[in-house]
């Protein structure tokens, strides 16, 4: 089954933890690598596969230099816009988004989506 995911993870000063990540290794679950966005302490990945469903447990047991920076921005497939999770007491939990709401779906590798609620139709405010 084939299913895509974009993940970007920003965290300052962690080119050097982040390093692994940008190559192959047998042991993670996922095979695709982080590639490093130019000029920021930035890298992403897309995801063709169901197989990043561990990425956040992965992510939040990472030696960060700058837990407090760390941001991971991830769109499923069937996502509006991108989510964002940070650190907070060692764990990567989700921020709300303003004109946004997750929802409960058994297809969604995270088991729900996440949908604007400001789209045509939807009310603003």
């Amino acid at each position: 089954m084939s299913r895509d995911c974009e993940v970007i993870v920003i965290a300052f000063g962690a080119r050097e933890v982040m390093e692994p990540l940008t190559r192959p290794d047998e042991r993670r679950e996922w095979h695709q690598c982080f590639e490093p966005i130019p000029g920021m302490d930035a890298w992403a990945i897309d995801f063709w596969r169901p197989n990043w469903a561990g990425i956040l447990t992965y992510l939040e047991r990472m030696p960060w230099p700058s837990p407090h920076s760390v941001q991971v921005l991830l769109r499923d497939q069937d996502d509006d816009c991108f989510g964002l999770w940070m650190l907070h007491g060692g764990k990567l939990k989700e921020v709300p988004l303003p004109c946004t709401v997750r929802e409960a779906n058994d297809v969604a590798p995270l088991g729900s989506m996440l949908t604007r609620t400001d789209r045509e139709g939807c009310p603003v405010g």
